[in-house]
């Protein structure tokens, strides 16, 4: 790390960046200027009161909402231009399912691998798999 504490090493991978990151809704400012580097392999927290725009962010790199303004590029792909080699390369669970309260775990990951076009003969398997994974069972 650098002397600032937010260096990284120039051989290390960024897992996701953004660059003057910005979302706003009507008159409301809900993320303003976000640049992050995060290094691959590293566990990033965002922390902050209700309204500081933590949600937002999230969605914003899970490509699920775009933002009004900046880049973001999660390994190395630009979300924007490359919105399914994103989407292909991340997870992002909810605190709240929305519309899929009443799904079970092993019917939303199938839901979802479905829209990603994995084959139906693949989908059970790993669906399983990462139920085991993350020890679900």
């Amino acid at each position: 790390m650098g002397e600032d504490g937010l260096s990284i090493a120039a051989s290390q991978e960024v897992a996701v960046q953004t660059t003057n990151l910005r979302k706003v809704y009507g008159k409301l400012v809900a993320v303003d200027d976000l640049c992050l580097s995060i290094p691959r392999g590293e566990c990033y927290g965002l922390i902050g009161p209700n309204g500081a725009g933590k949600t937002t962010t999230l969605r914003m790199l899970a490509t699920l909402l775009e933002p009004t303004d900046g880049l973001i590029r999660v390994l190395g792909h630009d979300a924007e231009e490359e919105l399914t080699a994103v989407r292909r390369r991340i997870g992002f669970m909810p605190d709240d399912f929305g519309v899929y309260n009443e799904l079970k775990v092993w019917e939303y990951l199938d839901y979802f691998a479905t829209a990603y076009g994995v084959p139906k003969a693949q989908r059970r398997k790993r669906a399983h798999d990462v139920i085991e994974l993350v020890d679900l069972q």
